[in-house]
């Protein structure tokens, strides 16, 4: 059994410590904490498990990070949607000698983009002080990585091509909002595109590739390519693939609206004086649009993400589609959030069960794609995502 703090009580945070409260066999001690303590109190309430802890920390502070670490004594930290604050984390888990987990890699605030860069020099670190990161397990990334790490297991000797297809055919109503924190969200689509091909990476011009795909579950949507984190990753620890790629689907209206907020200037993440104050419209924005956490009870629709594999199997061409969908109004019912947050609080609280189990464990910073994915895969039927694959 072990003990974890969840940082961060969002719609993923709230997700996670739903799943882990069901588990006291695993997740024997939880901490939720915030910024917010009634956020923490809220998810504390919802849950009806009164031996849930909570407490106010600013994230940004590794020392009152430590002291909340030092007093709770975790064996192991959840960053659930933080990536502004990953290193903060992870010093304060280096300072504390515990384990970390989040689930998207570091996001520097000056600036658009992210890389995994400032994570993995850590490795050294974390190694001699004996513990463990593992970054990214969420569903893209997380469930896509370990995805590639089944099939090249399972189905394929060599693994050349991959496109990751994210779409959500979700719906709440509404005429512009996005399923999760705004300004990730806008951060990550409104950068040049990027893939990977031929030993190096390419760039294209925001959401100027797209193309039609028939995705299952949720029908024909228009598709786009963006850069993603996950293949950073992927082409290190699988050498072997020659050309990956990063699809999500948009809908017209918004992207509409997204050119509408950049030609005025709106998505800008650096400061503009306003009456003698600096402030940063892209945060002004945030403040005025809806809170993705409160769409889940009126979003209806199904979410399909997965992962198209080429490659050699037995000395003959091989292509694989694996993926899982979601449906926003089954993931409300069962922990009162939509399917955005389902597919990424769930894999987190399954990736921390990995390590508290010692299914996944060693000494450094990770990947998820570095482990054994059967027992991952396994769990992710178990808990509400179930996958599927076929030979295409």
């Amino acid at each position: 059994m072990g003990n974890v703090i969840i940082l961060g009580l969002g719609g993923v945070g709230s997700v996670t410590a739903h799943k882990a409260a069901r588990l006291q066999n695993v997740f024997e001690r939880i901490t939720l904490a915030s910024r917010r303590v009634e956020s923490c109190d809220a998810v504390k309430k919802s849950i009806g498990r009164s031996d849930i802890e909570t407490a106010q920390v600013d994230a940004d502070d590794v020392s009152a990070l430590a002291s909340i670490i030092e007093k709770q004594k975790p064996d192991l930290v959840i960053n659930t949607a933080l990536p502004y604050q990953d290193l903060t984390i992870m010093e304060a888990c280096l300072k504390t000698g515990v384990d970390y987990l989040d689930t998207a890699n570091y996001e520097h605030p000056d600036r658009p983009g992210f890389e995994y860069k400032e994570q993995w020099a850590y490795h050294e670190k974390f190694r001699d002080k004996g513990i463990m990161a593992l970054l990214g397990c969420g569903f893209d990334p997380g469930v896509t990585n370990i995805f590639i790490a089944h099939m090249k297991k399972h189905h394929f000797d060599e693994i050349r091509y991959v496109d990751i297809l994210d779409a959500n055919g979700g719906d709440h109503g509404l005429p512009f909002a996005t399923n999760f924190n705004l300004e990730i969200n806008l951060r990550e689509i409104t950068q040049e595109g990027k893939y990977y091909e031929s030993g190096e990476w390419r760039t294209t011009a925001p959401l100027s590739v797209h193309e039609p795909f028939d995705f299952p579950g949720v029908g024909v949507r228009e598709k786009y390519l963006l850069y993603h984190e996950e293949m950073e990753s992927l082409v290190k620890h699988f050498p072997e693939i020659k050309r990956i790629r990063f699809w999500m689907t948009f809908g017209k209206s918004y992207l509409t609206h997204l050119e509408v907020l950049q030609n005025v200037g709106m998505t800008r993440i650096d400061p503009v004086k306003v009456d003698g104050t600096n402030v940063i419209p892209l945060k002004v924005l945030q403040a005025v649009m809806p809170n993705p956490a409160d769409l889940g009870a009126r979003t209806k629709g199904k979410t399909c993400i997965g992962c198209i594999v080429e490659g050699r199997s037995g000395g003959a061409d091989k292509k694989m589609y694996v993926y899982n969908i979601c449906d926003h109004e089954e993931a409300f019912r069962d922990v009162g959030s939509q399917a955005i947050s389902f597919t990424t609080g769930v894999p987190a609280m399954i990736g921390a069960k990995m390590m508290l189990e010692k299914k996944w464990r060693g000494k450094g910073v990770f990947n998820v794609e570095e482990f054994n994915p059967d027992p991952f895969m396994a769990d992710l039927t178990e808990f509400g995502l179930p996958w599927e694959e076929k030979l295409l």
